[in-house]
């Protein structure tokens, strides 16, 4: 039996709400920013886009949730209080707050328009999932399949997602962070007593991770933006915490030689 999001949202009066389908903006999923920030989500309900396209009082925010095709994440209901001249202020609502991040729905809307009249698209929302936690990232795949987009490591950061916690913070290793706007790459391994999971957040907090290549193309104005925008790190090897650090150090330099991650377009400076 199909559910549809008017069976379980009572909404009294779609023609009252716009619905806002949200995508990548160039820099940043919009999943991945309603699960590393609420005030950031927020504040993409209060961005004007040049002309009054929330001319309505409330908003039904969608997420798109990239992992999967044709599927939305419910990010709640805002009231819009106030239009200022260049951005909107808004206040979300208590109605399907206990929905907010775990309801996924299936609805194909590939349009251009991104702020639309609710009424249009209400009735074919079909409920697809509703997760037992709100969204905080996914799933662990297993060490060989791990590339995120920095957006969706700061998420699970955040988040101190369990199932990645646990399988790599007591596990050394070698990784790959890649600047998608140059090709330049940077290797980098988490030996010592120091797991993956402990080096990657250091990454997810400063965006450099006080490495000097990184730090040099990046700074520490404009870094996490600019990471959000164009980074990526990837797993190359995993190692048991007993495995020497000179056997670690090793494979980091073997990586650093294939890649050629020390030459001029590369980010390692030893």
């Amino acid at each position: 039996m199909t559910i549809y999001l008017q069976d379980v949202l009572p909404v009294e009066n779609p023609r009252d709400y716009k619905v806002h389908f949200a995508r990548h903006n160039g820099a940043d999923h919009p999943l991945d920013v309603w699960s590393r920030c609420r005030d950031e989500w927020r504040g993409w309900q209060e961005f004007w886009p040049g002309k009054n396209d929330f001319n309505r009082p409330h908003i039904l925010a969608l997420a798109q949730y990239y992992p999967e095709p044709d599927t939305w994440m419910f990010g709640g209901i805002f009231d819009v209080i106030e239009r200022h001249p260049n951005r909107y202020e808004v206040e979300q609502v208590d109605l399907g707050r206990a929905l907010e991040g775990r309801l996924k729905l299936h609805y194909v809307h590939r349009d251009r328009v991104t702020r639309a009249r609710l009424e249009n698209h209400f009735p074919g929302f079909v409920v697809k999932e509703v997760l037992p936690e709100p969204y905080s990232g996914r799933p662990f795949p297993g060490y060989s399949r791990i590339d995120l987009p920095f957006p969706e490591l700061e998420s699970l950061v955040r988040n101190g997602r369990l199932d990645w916690r646990a399988a790599l913070e007591n596990v050394k290793g070698v990784y790959l962070i890649s600047d998608r706007s140059t090709g330049s790459l940077y290797v980098g391994s988490a030996c010592g007593d120091q797991g993956i999971w402990s080096r990657w957040s250091t990454y997810a907090m400063t965006g450099h991770g006080h490495n000097v290549g990184l730090r040099e193309l990046v700074g520490d104005d404009v870094g996490l933006e600019y990471c959000r925008a164009h980074f990526r790190i990837a797993l190359l090897e995993e190692h048991p915490a007993r495995t020497p650090d000179q056997i670690i150090l090793e494979r980091e330099s073997f990586y650093k030689q294939i890649l050629m991650s020390r030459g001029p377009a590369g980010l390692n400076r030893n």
